[in-house]
């Protein structure tokens, strides 16, 4: 079995989802999925201290085997670019303490494995996860859609799931 950990970063909101496939059934289960929240009137040291911490949770109680991470692009305000740019350094931290592999995925790449199409929209992509994990309801929030997007991809790129 392979647990597998994907991370959409933000600031205000850092989505995670988890999965694992068994071997050789190729059998898909979800485990958790959600977001780390954190408050907007605190200083980003107080914001980043707060990720590691909850992340570092997350990876004690389920020890994925792989991290999958969404790439960051470009960004209209450069002060998004450069705290989102922190918060990735801060999960790329607790990923390489807990000797975890990274596999990052640029947005568009996600899109397209997922939907067929790059320029896809958040509810299509919403969609394909709930299809592929076979959910009755898409996952919310779309961080948290996001975060499963990124570990659906690496599972449907590395061929240990298929979508057909």
């Amino acid at each position: 079995m392979v647990t597998i950990l994907g991370i959409d970063p933000g600031t205000a909101a850092v989505g995670y989802g988890l999965v694992k496939i068994k071997d050789f059934s190729k059998e898909l289960t979800l485990l958790d999925y959600g977001t780390i929240m954190t408050p907007a009137e605190r200083e980003a040291s107080f914001r980043l201290r707060l990720i590691e911490k909850d992340l570092s949770k997350i990876v004690g109680a389920y020890h994925p085997d792989i991290l999958t991470i969404e790439s960051l692009y470009f960004f209209q305000n450069q002060k998004s670019v450069m705290s989102v740019s922190q918060t990735k350094g801060v999960i790329l931290l607790v990923a390489e303490k807990a000797q975890i592999p990274i596999y990052e995925f640029s947005p568009v790449e996600i899109k397209q494995v997922l939907t067929g199409y790059g320029r896809a929209e958040k509810q299509e992509v919403q969609e394909a996860v709930r299809a592929m994990l076979k959910l009755d309801h898409r996952p919310e929030p779309d961080h948290a859609a996001d975060a499963l997007g990124t570990s659906l991809c690496f599972l449907i790129k590395n061929q240990w799931l298929n979508i057909n």
